[in-house]
């Protein structure tokens, strides 16, 4: 059983509207894991422990190369800095992600940005379809690390304790977006339910 309300706190979560190079959504996530920087890199980056955790990828898999998510994105890695910095497009050429690892003290702490265009995002309310699928990785990767491993992470995501997790997800990311003061409240609740439908499609 995953503690869902322990995994949903500990996931720091930010929304930020940004101008520079044309405006973007960025959607930040931290998280701290019990693990050597090395070892999470590495889970982050060797497809064989990336299938156990999130799903199986393919493709080329060095800086310039292209990668595939099964049944999910695709994109190019810009930046591979083994071991604590890698940068990729995602679903698009103008989809950015960027992840850095720190170590602090015996751990790691995780900084994911994913910055998106408002035109393909559909406004600041894009957050909704974006965070709530990245705290679902961001969880796994931290199950796994601490030696539990699902027979089928994608089987798992979909489970019904998976999209309670999702639809806690989607509430937390609403109270982000709130706070943020980017966007009315009209079209925070029509977003919220559309995410819902991603996410949680069996709670709505």
């Amino acid at each position: 059983m995953i503690d869902i309300a322990r995994q949903i706190a500990a996931i720091g979560r930010h929304v930020e509207v940004l101008a520079a190079g044309g405006e973007t959504v960025s959607v930040t996530l931290t998280r701290r894991y019990d693990a050597e920087r090395a070892d999470v890199w590495n889970a982050l980056t060797d497809p064989d422990r990336i299938n156990r955790w999130m799903m199986p990828i393919s493709g080329d898999l060095r800086v310039g190369g292209t990668f595939s998510l099964e049944g999910n994105a695709s994109g190019e890695i810009l930046t591979c800095d083994d071991p604590d910095h890698l940068v990729i497009t995602f679903g698009g050429p103008t989809s950015i992600v960027d992840l850095r690892l720190t170590t602090e003290g015996e751990q790691t702490l995780l900084s994911f940005d994913h910055s998106v265009p408002l035109a393909l995002a559909g406004g600041p309310a894009g957050a909704l379809y974006v965070g709530p699928g990245w705290d679902g990785a961001v969880m796994a990767l931290g199950l796994y690390l601490d030696g539990e491993v699902a027979k089928d992470p994608v089987a798992a995501a979909n489970s019904p304790e998976g999209q309670e997790f999702c639809a806690r997800s989607v509430d937390a990311w609403v109270a982000v977006l709130e706070a943020s003061g980017t966007v009315d409240a009209a079209t925070i609740a029509e977003a919220k339910q559309a995410s819902l439908g991603q996410f949680a499609p069996d709670l709505v």
